[in-house]
């Protein structure tokens, strides 16, 4: 399997080092950052910062996901994230390559339009099949995330694989090719405090997919459960769960404060990544 990730012009070697993906929530019910950048002007600001704290990838949600979310429209998800889009494709003087996290083909379609060089699902295409022929499409990277209803598991890590399977299935009919595919075990999604754990924990199975690993962990209530801490004071959780994401194999992590975690990946690949 390709160790080198392409976005558009740019290729990683993801042995090398740890990929940084920024997140860039627009907005207004996000759990962590929730209306912080629904204004063009500050989410572009916060997209250069990002960049010049050492993020190598910035991806864009224009919809919470959060438990208990409520489902919004393709239209007023593109009203959301196609603004900020443009804003940072139009005179080409962003540094860095764009994902855009979405489940609807709709949406990634006009964001992929505009040049955008990745999708994120977190629903590994289960919640829209239409999305897969888009990536395909358009040949992109795609990152398939685990995702379920329920917290009911006849074997946590085996079901999960098994369902990691099951959209790795659905790229590959719609014509997908390997070296596109990132894989998410989805930390906080179908999963109570345990199993997060446990999933940590097992991390290293999900390597045997043979595809690229993403891990999102910011300050997730996984780390706040565990230390009974708020989300302004996870930064310290966080890096712990990153640190221990790339010795078992991770190539990109997911983050909301980059310029701590950008460190931790860097001192934590010159420990690992020989």
């Amino acid at each position: 399997m390709s160790r080198v990730l392409q976005l558009g012009d740019r290729k990683y070697n993801l042995d090398k080092r740890t990929l940084v993906m920024g997140i860039l929530n627009v907005t207004p019910d996000s759990f962590s950052d929730g209306g912080n950048y629904t204004r063009v002007e500050k989410a572009v600001e916060q997209a250069f910062k990002m960049a010049e704290d050492g993020a190598d990838i910035i991806d864009i949600g224009g919809e919470s996901v959060r438990p208990g979310f409520i489902p919004i429209s393709a239209e007023d998800e593109l009203n959301r994230v196609m603004p900020v889009i443009i804003a940072l494709k139009k005179d080409h003087t962003f540094p860095l390559p764009i994902s855009i996290d979405t489940y609807k083909a709709a949406v990634a379609e006009e964001a992929l339009k505009m040049g955008v060089e990745m999708v994120n699902d977190v629903y590994g295409f289960k919640a829209d099949q239409k999305l897969a022929k888009v990536v395909a499409d358009y040949n992109v990277p795609i990152c398939l995330m685990h995702n379920r209803s329920s917290t009911d598991y006849k074997n946590l890590i085996a079901d999960i694989i098994e369902e990691i399977n099951e959209s790795i299935q659905l790229a590959h009919q719609a014509g997908i090719k390997d070296e596109q595919i990132i894989i998410d075990p989805g930390i906080g999604f179908g999963k109570d405090l345990q199993q997060n754990l446990d999933v940590m924990y097992y991390l290293r199975e999900f390597n045997s997919l043979g595809y690229p690993l993403l891990l999102g962990t910011s300050r997730k209530s996984m780390i706040g459960k565990t230390l009974h801490l708020p989300l302004e004071k996870r930064v310290e959780g966080t890096a712990a769960t990153v640190a221990y994401g790339i010795s078992a194999g991770v190539s990109l992590v997911r983050v909301h404060d980059v310029l701590q975690m950008r460190r931790v990946a860097d001192m934590t690949d010159a420990m690992v990544r020989r």
